[in-house]
Parts: structure tokens; sequence; C-alpha cells
């Protein structure tokens, strides 16, 4: 609900890709019949999530009038597996450039990229891509802390054999997520788990990505990005958690020597799922920068 008391619900598309691979999101238009949205933001989840982690922030950006998309990346929610199981970071970049391409003619948008999908927005624009006019990375750098990277990979696999009930899938988020409060109600997983014919509800995207979550490939990753990051050019914001296990101090001050423009925020109570864990602080800022930073660089 907006603060008019008017319901912003998004409108699905999809945008195909090679034979096979159909790639899905959604778009919440600002407010108001007519109304010119006062930007365009493009959110890209992280790895082992769903475009349905934007949601509640989607709705308020809509409802103060900015025009939100979001997309499940190849292999999770609602978007097709890979028939091959590639789900390297090149091709994650390709698609992300297919759909500014196909979404945003003649226009860039700002680009919100959580975990993975600010590694492929990094990827893209330090290549030379022109995919975005602004890019705000959340709880992401270049240097990702190794312990952290292996931890996520180490629940990701956890759930390969699925869940007996919705129940056991939230004490598993809980124990993974200690400092975040277990909801009332846990229905919302149903948006990220799937009821399979073996009875039991499985992550909704494909098992086969969760090979590329490891302690070796987040060392690999920071020599990769060191000779890319330095190239971006467009106005850049981290917005790191404060109780994350994945960026560190040091992953901030490093950043900052690759990309000096870079603005830093930090949301204290957060972990690595910075929107999740306190989205009204994280929209705060993010706001700050769209307002303040990119706002100044004209439309």
């Amino acid at each position: 609900m907006t603060g008019t008391g008017t319901t912003v619900e998004p409108r699905r598309f999809s945008v195909e890709r090679e034979a096979g691979v159909t790639l899905a999101g959604e778009v919440w238009d600002p407010v108001g019949e007519g109304t010119t949205p006062l930007d365009e933001i493009l959110m890209l989840h992280g790895g082992a999530q769903t475009r349905h982690a934007w949601t509640r922030a989607a709705r308020r950006l809509a409802s103060e009038g900015y025009r939100v998309t979001a997309m499940d990346a190849r292999g999770h929610g609602d978007s097709d597996w890979d028939p091959e199981g590639d789900y390297d970071i090149h091709r994650l970049a390709e698609d992300l450039e297919a759909i500014v391409a196909e979404r945003f003619p003649g226009r860039r948008p700002v680009i919100v990229g959580a975990s993975l999908g600010g590694m492929t927005a990094m990827l893209s624009l330090g290549s030379g891509q022109d995919v975005a006019r602004a890019l705000v990375l959340v709880d992401v750098t270049p240097k990702l802390e190794a312990e952290g990277v292996e931890k996520v990979g180490a629940f990701m696999r956890s759930g390969f054999n699925g869940f007996a009930s919705l129940e056991e899938a939230a004490d598993a988020i809980a124990a993974y997520q200690p400092h975040r409060k277990r909801p009332d109600n846990i229905d919302g997983l149903r948006k990220n788990l799937r009821l399979r014919e073996d009875g039991r509800w499985h992550w909704h995207w494909d098992p086969r990505f969760a090979g590329s979550a490891s302690a070796d490939n987040a060392d690999i990753g920071t020599a990769f990005f060191e000779a890319l990051v330095p190239k971006i050019q467009q106005p850049t914001l981290l917005i790191r958690g404060g109780i994350s296990d994945i960026v560190s101090d040091e992953s901030v001050r490093h950043l900052l020597e690759l990309l000096p423009h870079a603005h830093t925020m930090e949301v204290p109570e957060a972990g690595h799922m910075v929107a999740g864990d306190d989205n009204a602080v994280f929209l705060d800022q993010l706001e700050w920068f769209l307002t303040e930073i990119v706002g100044v660089v004209g439309k």
C-alpha cells in the first residue's frame, strides 16, 4: 500500500534468450496514471534468491515515484534453467545486456545489484557495456571474505535434498541467519520454494548453480574484478551490512582503492541480506544516492 492507500502491483514480462531459456521479470510503475517516473531502477537479486527478494523495496520505490524492474536470473525463480547448467558470470552479464537493450531502449537504468547481481553489473560496466547510468552494490565488492562465501555455499548445498515442510526450511534459514527474527508467518517461503513430486520442498533455483559459491572462487574473483572495476565511471554506491560476513572493512577499503569516486554506506544491524534485514534503512540510503548523487548527473 502507498501513503494514499493505492495498492502497487507489478506487471510480469519475459525476455527471450537463446532457445530454451526465457528470463522472467516484473515491473512496478510509479503510482498515478500517466505519472512520469522520477527514475528507472533495475534490481538484480543475489545467488540462490529470486526477484521477490526486492518486493518490499520495489513497492515503496514505486509509491514514491520510481519505475522499478526486478528480474529472476537464469536458473532462478521463474526464469528457465540453463540447459547445460552454465551459470558463468559472463553468461549472466550477457543476459543483463540483453535485458537492458530490450526493456530500456534509448535510456539507461540505475542498477541495484545484491551479491551476484552486483558482480554481474560490475562485469558488464567494467567491460565497457553501457547498461546503467549509476550502480548500487548491495553487500558485494571485488574482494569478498572467503569464509563468508563458503558459508553461503554450504547453506545452499545443505538444501539439495529438499525439506519435509516449510517449517523445516524456515529452521534452516533461522540457523543460517540467527540475527534475523524468525517471521510468525512463513507462507512467504512459498515464493522461494517449490513442492515437487517427491513430496519435499526444494529451493526455486537450479542446484547446479551452487558449485560457484566457494572460498576458492572468492579468491579467484578478487583478481578478476581488480582489473575491471577501475574502468567503471558511473556514480557508484556500496551499501553494506554492518554485521555481514561477506563484506569486511578491508573489502570496503579495497573497493575505494579501485574506485575512488564510490560512496559507501552501512546498514548497522544487517547481515549479507541487507534489504531483507532492514529494508527501511536500506531504502533511505538508496534514495539519498538517487536524489543527492545520481540526480545531478541528469537523465
